[in-house]
């Protein structure tokens, strides 16, 4: 099982174009990657099954991680077809999992910096944001974790964007995950009842 190291920085809209500007300049432009992405929130754990709308191409990740719990995120994942988006969905939905499913739609624009894929996102939730994410392979040594880590670090540094502390991260997603707990108002039907 391959391991992502990820770290996340939120961020202005003038912040995000100065960060693209900088990554056009500086970086490797690897092109849009707006995705439509379902994910339920286990207790220690992140399914997600992504509809990729600029590649073409969909996939079900298991990453072994939440976030907020620590950079390393141990992750399987299972490429499907995108016809197979709605099944997956249904199938995690049937097994009991729906309760825990959040869905959002992220515009994405991927760059590569120094070896740091760096994420430039928005998403309603998240808002302006990035991520930025070195993979390693299987069961890498904690030298390998390390080293990953202070690479994010000195991009990120280098870009002038300060990212999230494991506590902001967690604090961030344990208010999202409490606001998505509360009911929405229903909408009226065509008769105006409720």
């Amino acid at each position: 099982m391959s391991v992502e190291i990820e770290m996340r920085a939120r961020f202005s809209q003038e912040a995000h174009d100065q960060l693209i500007s900088r990554l056009e300049q500086d970086g490797e432009d690897l092109g849009r990657d707006d995705k439509h992405i379902y994910f339920y929130v286990l207790p220690d754990q992140l399914l997600k099954v992504t509809d990729n709308i600029t590649s073409n191409t969909a996939k079900i990740t298991l990453k072994a991680n939440k976030i907020g719990q620590g950079t390393a995120f141990p992750e399987t994942e299972i490429p499907i077809d995108r016809h197979d988006v709605e099944a997956a969905v249904g199938i995690f939905n049937a097994l009991g999992f729906q309760h825990t499913m959040h869905d959002a739609y992220n515009q994405r624009r991927n760059f590569r910096l120094r070896g740091v894929e760096i994420a430039v996102k928005w998403s309603e939730a998240w808002g302006h944001h990035a991520e930025f994410e070195v993979l390693l392979g299987d069961e890498p040594s904690a030298t390998e974790v390390e080293s990953a880590t202070e690479r994010i670090r000195a991009v990120a540094n280098e870009l002038a964007v300060t990212l999230m502390s494991e506590p902001e991260l967690a604090e961030f997603t344990a208010a999202f995950e409490a606001a998505q707990q509360v009911p929405k108002p229903s909408a009226p039907d065509a008769t105006g009842a409720r």
